[in-house]
C-alpha cells in the first residue's frame, strides 16, 4: 500500500460519519460514496419540492469529514444546523439548503459537492452513489397472518417497518423502469481504492443499496481493494430488528452473491456467538476481527479511535493497537 491510503466509505447516515470519522484518523485520502434514496425530513421535502438529489447523507458526509480534519470547524457546525420556529424553513439544516442551491445552480452534483468541500475546506471527496434519486422498495414478511409478502417503498418505510425486510430492489423515479445508474466518479473511486468499507449503518437502507446498483456492485466485485465490512452494533429497530451480526452478513451475500470481502469488523461485546460469525464471514472470504470499538460513554456509537484502530489491523498497518477476539 502507498504511504497515504486511498480509502473509499460507502453508506449514508450516522453510520457513514462513524467509518468516515475513523478513516480520517489514518489518511487524508478518503472518499464517501453516499445513497440518494432518502426521502424522509429535510432531504424528503427538498427531493419532492425540488426533484433533486436528498442532500442529508451527503451533507453529513462533508461535514464528518470536516470536524475529522479540523476539529471544531465553524463551517461544519453551521452545516449541521437545523432552523427552528415554525415557518418555511423549520427542520431544515442550513447544509441541506446550501447543497441545493449548488445543485441547481451548477446542474451537477459532483460539481456541486466539490465546490461544498472547497467551502468547509475538506481534502477529501464525497460523492453520490448515483447522479439521480432513488427509491428503495421492499418486499416485507410479517404484516399480514397469512406470512405473504408485501412491496413497501421508500427509505423512511422501510426504516421503520413493524415487518421483517426480505430484500430490496432500487426504483428510478424520473425514468419509471429504468436502471440504476451509478456515479463515475464512484465507481472510478472504488477501482483506484485500496481499501474500500462498507457499514456500519441502516443496514437495508444505506448499505445494501449500494450494491443494487449495477455500476458500483459490478465495481466492487473487480476491485483489487481490500474490503472491510463494519457490523452495527445494535440491530436497528424496524430493520433488522432480531437481526444477529451474522445475519448481516447472510443478507449482505443474498444480495450480492459474487462478493467476497477480506474483513469483518465487530465489536466484541456484540456479538453473542463469535464462532457462528467468523463461520459466515470465512462464506464471503473474510476474517472476522472482534474488538472493543464501541464508545463506552455513547450507546450504539462506534469510538472512532478504536475503530481506526482495528481498521490499522485488518488493513496490516504499522501501529496496529487492534486486538483479535
Amino acid at each position: 500500500m502507498t504511504p497515504t491510503l486511498r480509502a473509499v466509505a460507502l453508506g449514508g447516515g450516522h453510520g457513514l460519519h462513524a467509518t468516515l470519522t475513523a478513516l480520517r484518523r489514518l489518511t487524508p485520502d478518503v472518499t464517501a460514496v453516499v445513497t440518494v434514496a432518502d426521502d424522509g425530513g429535510s432531504s424528503g421535502r427538498l427531493r419532492r419540492e425540488l426533484g433533486l438529489l436528498p442532500p442529508g447523507d451527503l451533507r453529513q458526509a462533508l461535514a464528518a469529514l470536516a470536524v475529522a480534519e479540523k476539529g471544531e470547524s465553524l463551517w461544519a457546525e453551521v452545516f449541521q444546523h437545523r432552523f427552528g420556529g415554525s415557518g418555511a424553513l423549520t427542520g431544515h439544516a442550513v447544509g441541506n439548503l446550501v447543497l441545493a442551491g449548488l445543485f441547481e445552480v451548477l446542474g451537477d452534483p459532483v460539481a456541486a459537492l466539490d465546490e461544498a468541500r472547497r467551502l468547509l475546506g475538506v481534502s477529501g471527496r464525497v460523492l453520490p452513489m448515483s447522479p439521480e434519486p432513488l427509491e428503495i422498495e421492499a418486499e416485507v414478511s410479517g404484516l399480514d397472518d397469512d406470512g405473504t409478502l408485501r412491496r413497501i417503498r421508500g427509505q423512511v418505510a422501510v426504516a421503520s417497518t413493524p415487518g421483517r425486510v426480505e430484500r430490496i430492489t432500487l426504483r428510478t423515479p424520473k425514468r419509471p423502469g429504468g436502471v440504476p445508474t451509478a456515479c463515475d466518479e464512484a465507481v472510478q473511486a472504488v477501482l483506484d481504492a485500496e481499501a474500500v468499507f462498507l457499514g456500519p449503518g441502516s443496514w437495508f437502507s444505506s448499505v445494501i443499496p449500494h450494491l443494487m446498483v449495477p455500476g458500483l456492485h459490478d465495481a466492487l466485485l473487480r476491485t483489487e481493494a481490500t474490503k472491510i465490512v463494519v457490523l452495527n452494533l445494535v440491530p436497528q429497530p424496524g430493520e433488522t430488528a432480531g437481526f444477529s451480526p451474522e445475519r448481516h452478513l447472510d443478507v449482505l451475500f443474498q444480495h450480492a452473491p459474487g462478493l467476497r470481502v477480506d474483513a469483518v469488523i465487530a465489536d466484541r461485546d456484540s456479538v453473542p456467538a463469535p464462532a457462528r460469525l467468523r463461520d459466515a464471514a470465512a462464506g464471503l472470504g473474510a476474517k472476522a476481527l472482534l474488538a472493543d470499538v464501541a464508545d463506552p460513554g455513547r450507546e450504539g456509537v462506534h469510538d472512532p479511535d478504536a475503530l481506526a484502530s482495528c481498521v490499522r489491523e485488518a488493513l496490516g498497518l504499522s501501529g496496529t493497537e487492534g486486538r483479535k477476539g
